[in-house]
Parts: C-alpha cells; structure tokens; sequence
C-alpha cells in the first residue's frame, strides 16, 4: 500500500531471527498467486536487503511445504493490510465476499476476536463496524491504513505505524453502548 514508505517493512525484517540479510517468502494466495503481485515483493525486497521466495497455491511447485516454511524468517501473507490482517483472528470485517461489508465468519481463530483494517481509508468501513458491535460482533482491533499490530504468538505486544496520524483501536460493546479505545501506537520514522 505504501511502495515509497517501507517503514512497516523495515519494522517486520527486525523482527527476524536472522538480523543480516533475513529469508523473507510472500503468500500471495490472496491476490490469486498474481504474477505482477509477486514482482512487486521480489523489487521490495532485493537479494541486497532481504533474499526473498514467494510460495503460490494454485500453481504450487513446493512440494515439502513445512520444511521450506520452517527455512524462512519471515512469512510475508499477501493482503497482509486487510485479507492478511484478518485472516489470523475468529472473525473480522470484510468486502471480499463484495459490497456491503459484512463479518468474515470464519477466520483460522489463533488469535480472539475480530479484526478490521482500513478504518480511516474507507468511509463505509466504520460505520458497518459499528453497525455488526452493536449487534454483538465479538472485540474488535481496528487498524488505520499505515498501522500494524505486532503480535508474539497469539498475544498483542505492540502497535506501530508508518504516517504519524494512523492509529490502532479496539472497538467493543460495553453496557450496551460502542466503545473506541485507543491503543498506543508507535509512528516508526523519525519524530
């Protein structure tokens, strides 16, 4: 989303195990395993920065996927600012079933509640949120478009953001009423 901000990007490489030079492979199951998707990673992330495989399903040439997964340092899942994001939790708010949006349903569950990115860059998105709270859609982190939430396991250590102004949120029902807390967020460039 932010081709000529690769805050977020740095942020994830020092996440890795490996700190010089780290595996980085993309998922890019998300946009179809799309060829000029996958480019556009291989050019993110040259050998010089990041050696980077992707691994695609329709068309899957890896034949012992845990051992190559278990190779890398990083798994990079296409969608990673919206599909990506909510894949991870019980439930999230989606458009990839189309408009309007509606509760993904089925999300793998590693970690509780739902998820709902792009909460400040699409207007219909949060007023269908508040909408699916107030009908007892579970707790939900909602993620302004440049922010991430940076979990260790299943549990929630940080919020960070490449633009100053995006912020990471959990949206609940408490007593009846909608309630939008802030989470710190930590901008990653230079104060």
């Amino acid at each position: 989303m932010e081709p000529d901000n690769p805050l977020l990007d740095d942020f994830v490489l020092r996440l890795a195990r490996r700190k010089r030079l780290p595996r980085i492979c993309f998922v890019a199951t998300a946009s179809g395993d799309s060829d000029s998707y996958i480019r556009r990673f291989h050019e993110a992330f040259p050998p010089s920065r990041a050696p980077a495989t992707h691994l695609t399903f329709f068309e899957r040439k890896v034949l012992d996927l845990k051992s190559f997964v278990m190779d890398q340092d990083v798994i990079y899942v296409g969608g990673g600012i919206s599909a990506g994001a909510i894949r991870w939790f019980e439930d999230g708010l989606t458009d990839s079933f189309g408009r309007p949006y509606r509760a993904l349903n089925d999300g793998l569950g590693f970690v509780r509640g739902a998820c709902c990115p792009h909460y400040d860059g699409e207007k219909e998105r949060r007023p269908a949120l508040l909408r699916l709270i107030k009908h007892g859609f579970p707790s939900t982190l909602v993620l302004d478009d440049g922010a991430a939430a940076h979990f260790v396991g299943m549990r929630f250590a940080e919020a960070v953001s490449s633009r100053r102004e995006a912020r990471v949120y959990r949206v609940r029902l408490v007593n009846g009423k909608v309630v939008q807390t802030l989470i710190p967020t930590q901008y990653l460039g230079k104060s």
